[in-house]
């Protein structure tokens, strides 16, 4: 029921030209579930990737992931890296799955390399900008979320895209994510249309991205 709430989803997100789309598939933390559990989701997931890959070709969707994805098991990684090459080319939209995925821990992975980069002479600290540090993040070349969905009636955001999230708006439902369907996420959509993103500025400005005039 979670993989058809997934292609749902995606279909509609394509339908009305959404751009990119990212979802919470597993977190770091999600290894601490019990063993049956967690072998199960990777059976899923792998059967995921690969029933998907014709669908996601035909439409032109480029398949993309964050997070530690080399503590995935062997025989995942082997189907998740096929259709990463086999979708590669594809411009209509980029779906990003976070796997294996925990913002704080994403963070920590940039500002080690920072910190080699810095130690090696590569950079200097005090030139250190946002833009640098973005740089290393995951989710380099992708844009910052316009809005985050939480399901299952869960009003936090559980470790999720924590950088990348700070001028995202936020719409929390307490439909299930199985249950999550079209209308749903198009319900979730017209909410964030009201919203006034002022990105610190005052208000009057009306929707707009932090790089707009």
């Amino acid at each position: 029921m979670g993989i058809r709430s997934v292609r749902a989803i995606v279909e509609c997100a394509r339908e009305i030209g959404i751009s990119h789309l990212t979802l919470y598939a597993f977190s770091s933390e999600n290894w601490g579930r019990p063993r049956t559990e967690v072998t199960m989701l990777m059976g899923l997931l792998r059967k995921f990737l690969a029933q998907e890959l014709p669908d996601l070709n035909k439409h032109g969707i480029r398949l993309n992931v964050i997070g530690e994805t080399w503590h995935l098991p062997l025989y995942v990684r082997k189907v998740l890296d096929r259709t990463l090459a086999a979708t590669e080319q594809n411009s209509s939209m980029t779906l990003t799955l976070a796997l294996s995925y925990a913002g704080r821990n994403e963070i920590v992975r940039a500002a080690r390399q920072l910190a080699a980069d810095a130690a090696e002479g590569k950079i200097a600290p005090e030139s250190i900008t946002d833009e640098e540090f973005a740089g290393r993040l995951d989710t380099i070349g992708i844009p910052d979320p316009d809005l985050v969905i939480r399901t299952s009636g869960e009003v936090r955001i559980s470790n999720f895209l924590l950088w990348q999230a700070a001028y995202a708006e936020f719409v929390f439902t307490d439909v299930l994510w199985p249950d999550f369907g079209k209308p749903e996420f198009l319900a979730a959509l017209e909410e964030y249309s009201h919203r006034d993103r002022r990105f610190g500025l005052t208000g009057g400005k009306g929707n707009r991205s932090p790089g707009d005039p």
